[in-house]
């Protein structure tokens, strides 16, 4: 069945069941798992033997599934709550029968990292007194003690298995691009950095070994992401890597082996390594396979749990069997009313970018900069001529898989193909290439996302160069501002969801480990850059804006605050332009959602929002056009 034979498109597309954060209890007989197929997320276990999945919770857990779970003892599982979107989140738990109870509940954003074996003590990070660290909280006590006091971020606490130490990662260097691990006592005494790793570079714990005298570590000094095994008892790192970016997921139970997640062209492939240095990649179709990357992904010695999608099937939740390769599928991809053959599948291609459009005249204008391979994917409406989205994804540090993407093929079904740019900045490629954006936001991977689109314009006939459309969400909403008022002359229409526009207010009002780990880290301060922060911020040339804008932001979003999307408006009316449907531009706070949202009722909501705008703004959709 097509996108057309289909009498609500918008409405069916968003209510596809979608699972989040499967994750495998200590025991391995059940997988708990977010699950939307009543309409609303909740909870459901799986049983791994038996398949059979039941649903625990009716309307205790959030809306939205954006924050993951993790398993105590194997009857009990710890999520996290908050209000309406705001990630200001509090740490509940709930039992096999589905009665909850909060554990923690404090100021801030609290994030649960490690649980004691007996599920009696949680060790969590949190901005309850400002920058995020770590805290330890005694169930049985009713205690909460704040573990360390640093001035930048602490996180990815991991716990020992006798309980005695804790492993986290914390930056103390003048160098702002650097982490490092430290490992200390369980009451947060004599912290001790392990010294992994070069200044400069970014080294993070990910999990102890079943006897505790190994840690798996994450380092990315010799640019491409690696692995590390920490010996505790010699202070030396025996190192696995590959020709293309990995990073360490967890051991397994023998301690002889661990999983990887391997980067590659875009895909995600799940690798089983031994300590030899032998990997095997899990024999999956090329997209997006992955392992539980918070919590356990073992079922028993030969069975690993494995998510997998590729950009036209939709994530199915596997029992990967290591003995033969085979696969027993626990949670099915589901398609509603569509046919698997309906949905785009994705081309990948790539080309190369000095960050300077040789064809449009740019708001501010730069040098070439090193001209780079740059990673692409296009999706094909199947529209003859087919308007463009370019959709650039948000981070910066992040990058578009071969994986199902619900917006891109809600795009599709209303006639519009999509790009997404793996931009300088993109991660996947290795830390050279993350690092090509620090200092130059608004800059070289701007002109890389306008260089993709001239390049698909230039090499795929189908494509419209009268209706291209930039739209982003987080970053990607700050390259939708960016991109409408720095190349004017590319874009016919621009949305900007839950953007960035003035980078110095970010930084002023964002929380307080954003400020440090993404505004810190990639521009310094507004003391010490103050011309990078007013160059780089799209509101300093609102006046360029000469396309229809749509911008979109959820009401008690604290990462981005719906502020920026406020002066942004302010500014356009200074400069004269009418805010309405008939007018330059559009601005729709979105109430009770904060930073995005899996929640189905609101992705209907965006989804009806978008599709008003573009059939307006640029063009009638997929739908429309059929039924003329």
């Amino acid at each position: 069945m097509s996108f057309d034979d289909v009498d609500d498109v918008l409405e069916e597309l968003a209510g596809l069941p979608s699972f989040h954060h499967p994750t495998v209890s200590p025991d391995g007989s059940t997988v708990a798992v977010y699950y939307d197929g009543s309409g609303r997320n909740e909870l459901h276990l799986i049983d791994t033997d038996t398949g059979e999945s039941r649903q625990v919770t009716d309307g205790e857990v959030p809306r939205n599934a954006r924050w993951y779970l993790k398993w105590g003892t194997d009857d009990e599982v710890f999520f996290h709550m908050d209000e309406g979107g705001n990630e200001q989140n509090d740490i509940h738990v709930v039992d096999r029968e589905g009665t909850t109870q909060p554990v923690v509940k404090q100021e801030g954003q609290n994030a649960l990292q490690a649980v004691s074996d007996d599920g009696r003590v949680l060790y969590f990070g949190s901005s309850r007194d400002g920058q995020m660290n770590i805290y330890r909280h005694d169930r049985d006590a009713g205690e909460t003690t704040k573990l360390t006091d640093y001035e930048r971020a602490a996180g990815s606490a991991t716990l020992s298995p006798d309980g005695d130490r804790v492993a986290f990662a914390t930056n103390e260097a003048d160098d702002y691009e650097n982490q490092d691990v430290y490992v200390m006592a369980a009451d947060g005494s004599n912290p001790r950095n392990l010294e992994i790793g070069e200044t400069g570079a970014e080294a993070s714990p990910v999990d102890f070994g079943p006897e505790g005298d190994r840690l798996l570590v994450a380092d990315n000094s010799t640019d491409l992401g690696r692995t590390g095994v920490y010996e505790f008892a010699t202070d030396e790192v025996t190192w696995y890597g590959s020709d293309a970016e990995e990073s360490p997921v967890g051991f397994l139970a023998d301690g002889e082996r661990f999983l990887v997640h391997r980067t590659r062209d875009a895909a995600v492939i799940p690798v089983v390594y031994d300590l030899d240095g032998q990997a095997r990649e899990l024999d999956l179709p090329t997209g997006v396979g992955s392992f539980s990357t918070t919590g356990k992904s073992q079922i028993d010695d030969d069975r690993l749990l494995v998510s997998h999608t590729t950009p036209s099937t939709r994530p199915s939740l596997l029992a990967y069997d290591l003995a033969d390769d085979t696969t027993e599928t626990l949670l099915d991809a589901e398609y509603g009313p569509f046919s698997p053959e309906a949905f785009a599948d994705a081309d990948f291609f790539t080309f190369e970018s000095d960050g300077v459009p040789e064809t449009r005249q740019a708001a501010v204008e730069h040098d070439p900069y090193e001209t780079l391979e740059i990673e692409a994917l296009l999706y094909d409406s199947g529209e003859r001529p087919s308007p463009l989205v370019v959709n650039p994804h948000g981070g910066p540090r992040a990058a578009d898989h071969r994986n199902f993407d619900l917006y891109t093929q809600f795009l599709v079904s209303r006639g519009f193909s999509v790009l997404n740019v793996n931009y300088r900045g993109s991660t996947g490629r290795g830390r050279e290439f993350v690092e090509q954006i620090y200092d130059d936001w608004g800059g070289a991977e701007q002109g890389d996302v306008a260089i993709g689109a001239e390049r698909a314009l230039a090499d795929y006939d189908f494509l419209d160069p009268e209706r291209v459309v930039v739209f982003g969400g987080s970053y990607g909403g700050y390259s939708a501002y960016w991109q409408t008022v720095q190349y004017p002359d590319l874009y016919a229409a621009g949305i900007a969801w839950i953007g960035l526009t003035d980078l110095e207010r970010m930084f002023e009002t964002t929380m307080p480990h954003f400020r440090t780990e993404l505004m810190e880290k990639n521009l310094g301060t507004p003391d010490e850059n103050p011309e990078l922060y007013r160059e780089r911020s799209p509101i300093e040339y609102a006046e360029n804006l000469s396309c229809p804008l749509l911008m979109v932001h959820g009401v008690n979003d604290r990462r981005v605050p719906v502020e920026q999307a406020r002066i942004y408006d302010d500014r356009l009316q200074e400069l004269g332009y009418e805010r309405g449907e008939t007018g330059d531009y559009e601005l729709v706070e979105l109430g009770e959602e904060g930073h995005a949202s899996s929640d189905i009722d609101q992705k209907i909501r965006l989804f009806r929002i978008l599709d008003d705008f573009l059939a307006r703004r640029v063009g009638p959709s997929a739908e429309a056009t059929a039924d003329d």
